[in-house]
């Protein structure tokens, strides 16, 4: 499953990231931990060392060879140049799996506590003033729109704080979003606004409440998402030191905190996997960033890009490799 992490900054999404990553490898679950936050924390909260993060190859400062290896021999993509984020796989594109037989985990991936850690980047020097973050976690919207996840696989996406994933169909590339809010008014606020601008694109969206400390701030929750509110985390020693650069040991965390981990779980593996739509909304995608820019940017038609006889999945992945 493709599972978002999404909230307000400083709301805990990339420290619940982590700690959801730790708890599918640990039971020895494929995991690929994904971040395309623009903070650029996510290998920190998962213990990896700093020197090593500072060797794994940013996935946004390498669209090009991405490009060229995601592109294969479709012919409906004239050149690597001709592709955009929204670029949709058909027949000939390079289709991604989650072992290590992946080219772009081998390439761009880092172990850290038992999954594949991949990172968007941050800004460059050069990017400073002239650039936005939408050009970085293109990368990863590329990467989601040609992986084909099976049973028991796990892509984990720390997403940018608020609402800015809309600026693409990134938000639209995964099984379930958990967004985590805090019980305040800005923490449900950011549930509303993500909630509104998702609502008619089948976007699977649950409430992680965190840094919850007693009843009233579920019962706050609750009045201003609804049924929208999953699990909580309660006050958590454990989470408290993550944040604070340690790495305990996973059986140090709190019952219930386990037991909000295991939900979690259950409720992703209980989602509906719809390639159909899935490979639809891509297409949906493509469409309005051609209308709209991509078409005179690249001074080609990219609706041809589109292969309508085409359905990605688990079929098309085998048909690539036979």
């Amino acid at each position: 499953m493709k599972i978002a992490f999404a909230g307000k900054g400083g709301s805990g999404k990339t420290t619940l990231s982590a700690l959801f990553t730790r708890y599918l490898a640990a039971a020895g679950a494929a995991v690929v931990a994904v971040d395309a936050d623009i903070n650029q924390n996510l290998g920190a909260a998962l213990g990896a060392p700093a020197d090593d993060l500072a060797r794994i190859p940013p996935l946004g400062s390498h669209l090009d060879e991405i490009k060229v290896l995601l592109r294969g021999d479709n012919p409906r993509i004239a050149s690597a140049e001709a592709m955009v984020k929204t670029t949709p796989p058909g027949r000939g594109s390079r289709l991604l799996d989650m072992s290590s037989r992946n080219p772009l985990h081998s390439r761009f991936g880092l172990p850290a506590s038992g999954a594949t850690l991949m990172v968007t980047g941050p800004f460059s020097e050069d990017d400073l003033g002239v650039a936005c973050y939408h050009s970085k976690v293109g990368a990863a919207e590329m990467y989601l729109n040609h992986l084909v996840d099976g049973p028991g696989e796990y892509a984990v996406v720390d997403m940018t704080a608020g609402a800015d994933s809309f600026a693409s169909g990134l938000f639209t590339r995964f099984d379930v979003t958990f967004l985590v809010a805090e019980p305040t008014l800005r923490g449900v606020g950011v549930y509303r606004q993500y909630a509104e601008y998702a609502r008619d694109h089948g976007v699977e969206i649950r409430v992680i409440g965190n840094k919850v400390q007693d009843d009233s701030d579920v019962e706050f929750l609750r009045e201003h998402v609804g049924t929208a509110l999953a699990a909580t985390f309660g006050h958590s020693p454990f989470v408290r030191a993550m944040e604070k650069g340690r790495q305990p040991d996973l059986s140090e965390l709190e019952e219930e905190n386990v037991k909000t981990l295991g939900w979690m779980r259950d409720s992703v593996d209980a989602a509906e996997k719809d390639w159909a739509r899935f490979t639809r909304q891509s297409a949906e995608f493509h469409v309005r960033n051609a209308r709209r820019w991509a078409d005179a940017a690249t001074g080609a038609d990219l609706e041809s890009q589109i292969d309508p006889d085409f359905v990605m999945g688990p079929e098309a992945l085998e048909a690539q490799r036979a």
